[in-house]
């Protein structure tokens, strides 16, 4: 079993993913339920390029990162306990920005 998913990346969190805004990825399941914050920690070992602390804190994203999964806020769904799901779609945005 596998999750078929798109994670776009911008604001400037596509700076930490090798400047890559989309990423089609297949994730194995082994059968489980795969959750956000599983996608933290594949996202942290799989497409992280550098500086994963500007991305994770604390086992979550960072305050200031807005998470979008198919164009609703992740804080309407369960944050971290969100049940993914194949085709779906989620976004960071950074909302921070340097001076």
């Amino acid at each position: 079993m596998a999750l078929n998913l798109t994670l776009e990346f911008s604001g400037g969190a596509e700076l930490l993913v090798d400047k890559q805004k989309v990423h089609k990825v297949e994730i194995a399941t082994a059968g489980k339920t795969w959750k956000i914050q599983d996608l933290l920690y594949w996202i942290r070992d799989n497409l992280l390029k550098e500086r994963p602390e500007l991305f994770l804190k604390d086992n979550t994203v960072r305050p200031g990162i807005l998470v979008l999964v198919n164009d609703s806020d992740w804080e309407l769904l369960g944050q971290l306990d969100y049940e993914l799901e194949n085709e779906d779609n989620v976004v960071f945005i950074s909302t921070l920005h340097g001076g």
